[in-house]
Parts: structure tokens; sequence; C-alpha cells
């Protein structure tokens, strides 16, 4: 493994503030990714996975704190560089594929890639690529409502992966699924993670798939755990299945 980290986070807290009363969501998170890993993250729903993964995937800015990507420190930039960055160095996979339902699934994978003025024929190729890879060569030009829950989100995982990025970031990608389809969608993200050489943190309340990733970390009020670079032992990654 790499010794310099492809995704550095340092000091991270994020509060919020409704009618006078702030939340504190995070405390210090200190947190680093090395190129080609697959981390997860787990806690109990509230312990702030998602805004630390927001944070991480720069779509929220933290209170405190830095993010650095490839070495770049992301909230240096300014708003326009910032927006380029993510679009091109991160992929975004959810729990819900939130795929345009009007759209074909290569027109849905070549989306970021238009928004990004790569040429259309050529966003268009890169999307049928980008489908092969998820096993849905056969799928091209289905819309959302045509396809079951796993392949719908194999296109949203096609579509994350499109802009050839160095860092997945996937919030709960298997909690909307079967248990049976959920360890596929996590056996294909491992493929990637692996044929690509993609680094990838995925939040999941399944403790079962997350400990088959390289490193598991535990978001307990705020508090990040389990930061050694060794595969995380059962006390940094409680059971925490629904």
């Amino acid at each position: 493994m790499n010794d310099s980290p492809l995704l550095q986070a340092r000091g991270l807290t994020k509060s919020f503030t409704t009618d006078a009363r702030v939340t504190h969501v995070l405390h210090g998170v200190d947190l680093a990714l090395y190129p080609g890993e697959m981390a997860s993250l787990l806690g109990v729903s509230g312990s702030g996975k998602s805004t630390l993964i927001q944070i991480l995937g720069s779509l929220d800015r933290p209170t405190t704190g830095q993010v650095s990507l490839e070495g770049v420190d992301v909230f240096s930039l300014s708003a326009r560089d910032l927006s380029k960055h993510r679009n091109q160095k991160v992929g975004f996979i959810y729990q819900f594929h939130r795929l345009l339902p009007e759209f074909s699934a290569m027109e849905n994978v070549a989306m970021p890639l238009l928004i990004g003025r790569i040429p259309f024929h050529q966003a268009i190729s890169r999307a049928e690529e980008a489908l092969t890879q998820v096993g849905l060569s056969h799928r091209l030009s289905h819309r959302p409502g045509q396809l079951s829950g796993g392949e719908q989100q194999r296109v949203a995982i096609a579509r994350a992966i499109v802009t050839r990025p160095t860092l997945l970031l996937a919030d709960e990608p298997t909690g909307n699924l079967d248990r049976e389809t959920a360890r596929q969608i996590f056996s294909l993200l491992r493929d990637l993670n692996q044929r690509l050489r993609l680094t990838c943190l995925m939040v999941t309340h399944n403790s079962e798939l997350a400990e088959q990733s390289d490193r598991c970390f535990y978001l307990e009020n705020g508090v990040l755990l389990g930061m050694d670079r060794q595969p995380a032992q059962k006390k940094h990654a409680p059971d925490v299945s629904e």
C-alpha cells in the first residue's frame, strides 16, 4: 500500500445552529485513505456518517478542519475550481439511485460527462463502457422504471465511475436492497475497487459487508474510531446491522 494518503482529513468538526441552539455533529475527525484501498464506515443513525462523507466529498464544508485529495487542499479552491475538482475526482453513490426517469441508462450515466463539457459522442462511448463494467451492456437503452432495484443501483455506480474518479464515496449503497442484492452490489464495488484500483469509502449499517473491506471505521457521537491501517477488529466495528 502506498505510504502517502490519497485522501487526508485533519481535525474536522461540524456544528449546526438552529434557533440559537448549536448541535455539534463531528468532533475533531482525522481520517486517511490510501490509494487502492476499500474502507467502510459504520455507526448508528445520527452519528454523523452522512455529514462526514459529504465533507470528504466537498459537498459540504466543515466548521473547522482540512481535507486534502491528492495533495490538494480542496476547500482552498474557488467555487468554480472546487466544482470542477469534485466532478473529475470524486464519484458518489447514494442509498437511492437518483436516476432521471425520463432518460435511458446510458444517458443517465453520460450526464456527469456532459455537465463537464465532454463531447457528446465521447460521453456516450464512455457511458457504454461504464455500464459494461457493471454488467449492464444489455440494458443501455432501458429507462430506470424498466430496471430492477439492483440494476438501478448498478446504473448509479456506472454514473459514479464514468468520470474515472480517484475516490469513490458510497453512502448506504445497499441500504435499500434485499440481502442477496446487497451482497451482489458490494461484490461489484469490491471488484471495481480492485480492478480499477479505485479508492472507496462506503457508509453502511451492514457489519457483515463492512468486515470484508480492507479497514473499518466506526463513528460514535461524532468521534471516529478504528484508525489503524490493518483490517479493523470487531471492537472497532460493533454489529449495527439493521
